[in-house]
């Protein structure tokens, strides 16, 4: 398995974006404008695309952001999603960054807070579904 980095959203993040957001989970609104100048990162098995996050510092939050991380269903279950956040919090350490906040949606809040990330937000509803930001101290 190989991990590669993107400065735009390349066609395999949208691929697997598509699948897990959309096609499973009935979310409309999955891209927009952050994903032109986001760091995108796709992991492959053997040249398929399976696992995608972007990450992107937000002046509004003062922090690094992580997020629309997705792992195509037949590879969950496979630390694959904890493997592409510690491989977006060494890109960001490498870059300076301090703080990462990511939008979790409630039924993950427990993986995140298994990579060390802790609740600091009320629950908000993104779409039809409840959500946390969740930070992390590099």
């Amino acid at each position: 398995m190989e991990i590669k980095e993107y400065n735009c959203l390349a066609e395999d993040a949208m691929t697997v974006r598509q699948t897990v957001f959309v096609d499973e989970q009935g979310f409309k609104d999955e891209f927009d404008d952050i994903d032109a100048t986001a760091t995108h990162l796709v992991a492959y098995d053997n040249g398929k695309p399976i696992a995608t996050c972007r990450f992107f510092w937000s002046d509004e939050r003062k922090a690094y952001l992580i997020g629309r991380l997705a792992v195509v269903k037949d590879y969950r279950g496979k630390a694959l999603g904890a493997l592409m956040i510690a491989k977006a919090e060494e890109l960001i350490k490498a870059d300076g960054g301090k703080a990462i906040e990511l939008h979790s949606q409630e039924q993950a809040m427990g993986f995140y807070e298994k990579q060390g990330y802790s609740v600091c937000s009320e629950m908000e509803y993104e779409e039809h579904c409840p959500h946390y930001w969740m930070r992390k101290e590099l």
